[in-house]
């Protein structure tokens, strides 16, 4: 059976999500969540023929005069690529894996793909032994560099070139290495195995029916926003009784719904014990949710149930890289969780069209739109995407997006790596401009010590100046599937993993007599 449309385009955003990282980020976790036997399975590979070019996507509209940035309309996509601009317009034969033959070395895969992101690795990742000079600075606890450092290495650094005959991937540069510190290894085999074959499964073209997603619903029945679980079942999604379909699928759903559980009125984040929401959190993101969950007001299809309409809430996603490329039906989520609101989703980042501009090709900067922005209108009747290829604190400076309500807006960072050293300068100036609109900044971030050292940089940086809404800790709606960096492959990240929020500090005047 072939995929749909949605499917492919979920197959793309899923496939350009798991190669190299701008930053380095480490996790080493433990073996209980990737509990995975030791099978092997014959290699047989069942060819069928290629699927036919897919649509091009017409999303937007010809420009308003309301509009500041350029839409684009079905026209200018008549010679576009489809989505996944990556793969060849003549795709070659497709490569059939069954679900019990999913477990290949990278280097002898039957995924074309995989076998090029193994020759990268082996050109570019490092091995992780102590015996070799460090490669880079540590960047936390877990990395294996902290190894070589108390070693005091002497060899020099090497690639790697060995395949783990447990997990397939290259992760040593000889086989001597690996037996030598196999102990260490062991900790992460099972997931690095089960991360394999979660990438085997994206080319293994089966039909990926946990991309199907639900429309909307009626009002009277309420979201259970407390897990994965709850959500999906009362979303009414179709039943997903595989492990690997589920990870397939929060890989996608993890950034609306995450951005979902932090304001909707029923959010699993309170007040009470535990529940790590904070006072000033309840106050900024009670005014927010008195927005987005607007009173019936009476209104009608016809003349006399006409109405006044609030003015859309605006979700900047701040330094958007594989968030701003998904498949529009992830995004139109967010609508069907605020049925009665109007979104207006706002990518920005200078990766935020990487790998994007035949699908979308950039317009240029006029009086009308100095900021080349583009605008996806077309979506549905409640949801509209800008996307601009700039830094917010040019954009801040201009004015472009002023005012700020806290009412109406609200800031998204996801992995934004603020207290990173490879990226904290990209942040220096954007982060009191943030603060000075006092409005929510929700956060997330790869691992705890990822989230502690950007929350640690936020508050010596703004010396107090910051009102902590949510408490950093484990994202309830974070990805739970495992993905590799192929700059090093012993760096297992999670997607959205912790979650926090906090904004710039409010002052109250108070009368003396």
């Amino acid at each position: 059976m072939q995929s749909g449309y949605t499917c492919q385009r979920c197959l793309s955003s899923l496939r350009r999500s798991v190669g190299t990282s701008s930053t380095i980020r480490h996790v080493r976790p433990s073996p209980a969540h990737g509990d995975i036997r030791r099978r092997y399975y014959s290699a047989t590979i069942k060819k069928t023929t290629p699927n036919p070019t897919q649509q091009r996507r017409t999303l937007a509209s010809v420009e308003s005069p309301n509009d500041r940035a350029v839409a684009i309309g079905p026209g200018a996509l008549r010679h576009a690529t489809p989505f996944g601009a990556d793969e060849p317009t003549e795709r070659p034969e497709r490569v059939f894996l069954k679900p019990t033959n999913l477990f290949h070395s990278f280097s002898d895969s039957p995924a074309p793909g995989i076998r090029r992101r193994a020759a990268f690795m082996k050109s570019h990742a490092y091995c992780p032994h102590p015996d070799h000079r460090q490669t880079r600075a540590v960047l936390s606890p877990q990395d294996p560099e902290a190894r070589k450092a108390a070693n005091n290495s002497t060899h020099p650094p090497a690639f790697v070139s060995f395949e783990c005959p447990d997990c397939g991937i290259p992760v040593y540069c000889s086989e001597k290495h690996w037996m030598d510190d196999y102990e260490s290894h062991s900790e992460i085999c099972d997931t690095l195995r089960q991360a394999n074959e979660d990438d085997h499964d994206l080319h293994s073209g089966r039909y990926f029916a946990e991309f199907r997603y639900p429309g909307p619903q009626i009002e009277e029945i309420l979201v259970n926003m407390t897990n994965w679980d709850t959500y999906l079942y009362t979303r009414e999604y179709n039943a997903i009784n595989e492990d690997r379909s589920m990870r397939q699928a929060t890989r996608l759903l993890t950034y609306p719904v995450t951005i979902a559980s932090v304001v909707h009125e029923l959010s699993p984040y309170n007040i009470r014990a535990g529940g790590r929401l904070t006072v000033e959190g309840l106050k900024s993101l009670s005014a927010l949710r008195y927005t987005i969950h607007p009173p019936l007001s009476g209104g009608g299809p016809d003349v006399k149930g006409l109405r006044l309409s609030a003015p859309p809430v605006r979700i900047f996603i701040l330094g958007a890289r594989a968030e701003s490329s998904l498949p529009r039906d992830v995004w139109i989520q967010l609508e069907y969780l605020f049925p009665r609101a109007r979104i207006h989703l706002i990518f920005i980042g200078p990766e935020s069209m990487t790998n994007r501009d035949a699908e979308f090709p950039l317009p240029e900067r006029t009086a009308r739109n100095p900021f080349g922005g583009i605008v996806e209108d077309r979506l549905s009747s409640h949801t509209k995407i800008t996307t601009f290829v700039e830094y917010y604190h040019t954009m801040h400076k201009a004015n472009y997006f002023q005012p700020y309500d806290p009412y109406f807006d609200c800031f998204v960072l996801f992995h934004p790596g603020l207290g990173h050293p490879a990226s904290v300068h990209e942040w220096e100036e954007t982060l009191p401009q943030l603060l000075e609109t006092k409005v929510p900044i929700i956060c997330t971030g790869y691992t705890e010590w990822d989230m502690q050292r950007d929350k640690r940089w936020v508050e010596e940086k703004m010396a107090g100046e910051v009102d902590m809404l949510l408490e950093p800790g484990e994202n309830r709606f974070r990805s739970l599937r495992w993905d590799l960096n192929d700059l090093d492959p012993t760096d297992l990240t999670c997607g959205n993993w912790g979650v926090w929020a906090f904004r710039g500090k409010r002052y109250e005047t108070t009368m003396k007599d």
